[in-house]
């Protein structure tokens, strides 16, 4: 028979790795649709329609709460030929910063 304490703890710390796998696999969810987004928004090409995460820390919200903060490389092209890294990062499920394509604007008379 299994103790009742070693049970509590073992249902405890699995539903604790269910809930970092599901917010991990909402968190990836989202930048990847704000990475194609931002790739869209600049008219340039998404590569590999994928994001990597690459940092993962904990930070105060603007509300004072604790939250994960997830930074996440993403590639792009804006002549189909050179590759360029953008990056973005989310503040619990938040978008709070973006580093990548921007909208080239048209060269204006010299």
């Amino acid at each position: 028979m299994i103790d009742p304490t070693t049970l509590l703890l073992a249902i405890i710390g699995f539903g604790f790795a269910a809930f970092i796998w599901t917010s991990s696999q909402a968190a990836n969810e989202a930048a990847r649709k704000h990475g194609e987004r931002a790739c869209t928004d600049a008219g340039v090409q998404w590569l590999d329609q994928a994001v990597q995460l690459e940092r993962v820390r904990i930070r105060r919200g603007a509300n004072g709460w604790l939250a994960l903060e997830r930074w996440y490389r993403f590639e792009y092209s804006r002549d189909g030929q050179t590759r360029h890294s953008g990056r973005l990062i989310l503040l619990g499920s938040r978008l709070s910063g973006l580093f990548g394509p921007e909208r080239q604007q048209p060269a204006g008379p010299l």
